[in-house]
């Protein structure tokens, strides 16, 4: 392992290994793809970003999905890799790419602990916004992402899907 990052084929057998469904390997593996896409275009323009951790994050980002589907696989999935012993960069990566992000108001209300769950690093909106960008395992334009949250009544969840994609394709100076 390359400064304790898995390589991609220990990842997707972590994957495999913890249970996670063929589905949501596919997904993962789509996800992977978009953000090394976007990640590989912010270096060429000279952002410093790390290509491979963004790559085994996007393989491992819903590695919580072998335990449950709902918001908390990204709490889940930071513990799984954690307990891997992992580098925190993966697991803060995984932790806080649902939602374009959960804010303390709502990590209260769901009872999370105290911590931060929005993205802040480049790695992490880009592996965030390549998740919302991928239904199960195909781009879609980011309007699905946002008219799915709107019509499930999330609507401050679609306003930080809306900034992150207006950040990342500001940053990249063309659309996705």
């Amino acid at each position: 392992m390359s400064r304790g990052l898995p390589s991609r084929e220990q990842a997707l057998k972590l994957l495999v290994d913890t249970g996670c469904p063929t589905k949501v390997i596919s997904h993962c593996l789509a996800v992977t793809e978009l953000a090394q896409q976007i990640a590989a275009k912010l270096q060429r323009k000279g952002y410093p970003i790390d290509l491979d951790l963004v790559e085994i994050s996007a393989l491992l980002h819903d590695i919580g999905r072998s335990k449950t589907h709902d918001v908390e696989h990204s709490l889940v999935g930071a513990e799984i890799v954690r307990t891997l012993g992992l580098p925190e960069a993966v697991i803060n990566i995984i932790k806080r790419h649902v939602g374009a992000g959960i804010t303390e108001t709502e990590a209260v209300c769901l009872g999370w602990p105290k911590d931060v769950y929005v993205p802040q690093t480049l790695e992490e909106k880009v592996v965030c916004y390549a998740d919302k960008r991928i239904d199960h395992n195909r781009v879609v334009p980011i309007e699905t992402e946002i008219e799915k949250l709107e019509s499930n009544g999330f609507f401050e969840a679609a306003e930080r899907v809306r900034n992150l994609h207006s950040t990342i394709t500001q940053i990249l100076g063309e659309p996705i």
